[in-house]
């Protein structure tokens, strides 16, 4: 044993605590216990992670049977006496036996009631309905017989009762009653009588009804719509949003002076003004096409405007001529023209023959209007033609339709230029849809593409100047773009303000 400089005895073969002490604390911090299990599989840490991992698992599973129950006190399940006493406290169905509360016997100060109380005024919305009167209509809501006599003799002092449309909505407000044998009065009430008026009535002071008149504004700028014809005038028109009774009506008028198949090209573009209302609380009205114009870059621009001559609406052209003037140049709505006139190889008989009309391509169902007045002459079928119509115009004037799919007339009636008469189909010798269309003059074909008609009504004098004011007008609307729901409304800014416009001469 020897000493050390600090006083201590040291014997050989002796370790001390601190030098010990280090090297556990040194292998215990190189063990690492975080073993990947999906690394270094079957080597020494992994097995050893392995291991860790099981004995862990044992641990916890052992563990967890160890907690004993503890006792707890169980109460007594509750008599029908109770369950009965504590229901109304509980939340539960009313179908699965709940209650709604607790009832409390009546004390001295409670007293019986002759009826239940009501509720001092009522609002409801009555509605005018097609097979009802205004008068039912309120006498519905709960108004009394001789109150909705007064409020109906009241209404036609300002508009004719009978002119309120089905499904207008009226606002009323019943007010107290001294029972619940008579009707309840009438405080307040409203409803929009026209497009431009709202109708209220109130009690007055003296308990008697009193009528105000409300008026509306309502701009009644037209609406202007323009747009490329690209792939078809009634698809693009519809594109941009014009309604579809309005561009049948314009294709059927513009039919009368524009020959579709070889006069509208694909660059041309549409310019229609549409009457158009709309009121300042937001609703929209579209009204009648007042004006339909084609655009086709050539110096051959065709306008035509509605106008009132000897009391009836139509159209004329820019020149104050009427648009109707001899036959429709091309009786069925979207068609192209798929034959011409003359001889040519009949593709189903196999041999040269005269082609006594031309050919129209349409999708099946399309309307064939009748090119001209007349009467019908033939309406049925007629071999190689199919389903075939005759319309005689005149003593040396019909035209023909045929390869229908149906009908719309019969022989002996009556028809109006433009009406529809049948519809496109494919009976008879032919090789799909399509319309074959014939004009008779004097017993013999003659080619619809070349012949001319002249007449028609011709505006002169005064009335051609306003006739030419009111073209003006319409040429200087600004164009509005889409009719998406009426939420545009055109301006009359004249054209040449607008960008890329030119004016009509």
């Amino acid at each position: 044993m020897a000493a050390t400089a600090e006083g201590y005895f040291h014997a050989p073969g002796f370790r001390s605590p601190s030098v010990g002490g280090n090297r556990v604390a040194h292998r215990l911090s190189a063990l690492d216990l975080r073993i990947d299990l999906g690394d270094r599989i079957g080597s020494r840490d992994w097995w050893r992670g392995a291991a860790t991992v099981i004995a862990l698992t044992a641990v916890t599973i052992f563990a967890g049977t160890l907690p004993v129950p503890l006792p707890v006190a169980v109460d007594a399940p509750m008599t029908a006496a109770q369950a009965d006493d504590a229901r109304p406290d509980t939340i539960l169905p009313l179908a699965l036996g709940g209650t709604t509360g607790r009832f409390v016997a009546p004390g001295r100060q409670v007293e019986a009631m002759a009826e239940a109380p009501e509720r001092p005024r009522i609002e409801a919305t009555a509605e005018v309905r097609r097979s009802d009167s205004f008068e039912g209509a309120l006498r519905r809501a709960g108004v009394g017989k001789d109150e909705a006599n007064d409020i109906s003799r009241l209404v036609g002092s300002a508009i004719p009762v009978r002119s309120i449309k089905p499904g207008t909505d009226i606002d009323l407000v019943l007010g107290r009653r001294d029972s619940k044998s008579v009707p309840r009065p009438v405080e307040t009430m409203g409803f929009r009588a026209s497009f431009d008026l709202r109708l209220e009535l109130a009690r007055a002071d003296d308990g008697a009804l009193a009528l105000k008149r409300i008026p509306i504004a309502v701009d009644d700028t037209p609406m202007r719509v323009s747009g490329t014809v690209g792939s078809g005038l009634a698809k693009s028109a519809r594109a941009a949003g014009v309604p579809a009774a309005i561009v049948s009506e314009a294709i059927q008028q513009l039919g009368y002076a524009v020959d579709f198949q070889h006069g509208v090209g694909k660059r041309d573009r549409f310019d229609f003004v549409v009457a158009h209302r709309r009121a300042e609380t937001g609703e929209t009205q579209t009204g009648a096409l007042l004006y339909a114009g084609l655009d086709r870059g050539k110096g051959d621009d065709v306008e035509l405007l509605r106008w009132t001559y000897a009391g009836k609406p139509q159209f004329f052209r820019a020149t104050g001529e009427s648009a109707r003037k001899g036959l429709m140049r091309t009786p069925v709505d979207g068609a192209h023209l798929t034959s011409n006139f003359g001889m040519r190889f009949h593709p189903l008989l196999n041999y040269s023959r005269l082609h006594q009309g031309v050919d129209f391509g349409a999708a099946s169902g399309s309307p064939i209007m009748a090119a001209a007045a007349g009467t019908i002459s033939f309406a049925g079928w007629h071999g190689g033609h199919g389903n075939y119509v005759m319309v005689k115009h005149n003593g040396t004037l019909s035209t023909a339709y045929a390869h229908m799919s149906r009908f719309a007339v019969k022989a002996g009636q009556t028809v109006a230029q433009g009406q529809v008469i049948g519809y496109v189909g494919s009976t008879g010798l032919s090789t799909g849809p399509h319309l074959h269309y014939e004009i008779w003059l004097k017993g013999a074909p003659v080619n619809p593409l070349t012949l001319k008609f002249l007449g028609g009504t011709q505006l002169a004098g005064p009335e051609l100047a306003r006739f030419k004011a009111e073209l003006g007008r319409m040429r200087s609307l600004h164009t509005a773009g889409a009719m998406s729901a009426g939420e545009v409304v055109a301006d009359a800014v004249p054209a040449e303000a607008q960008p890329g416009r030119k004016r009509r001469g």
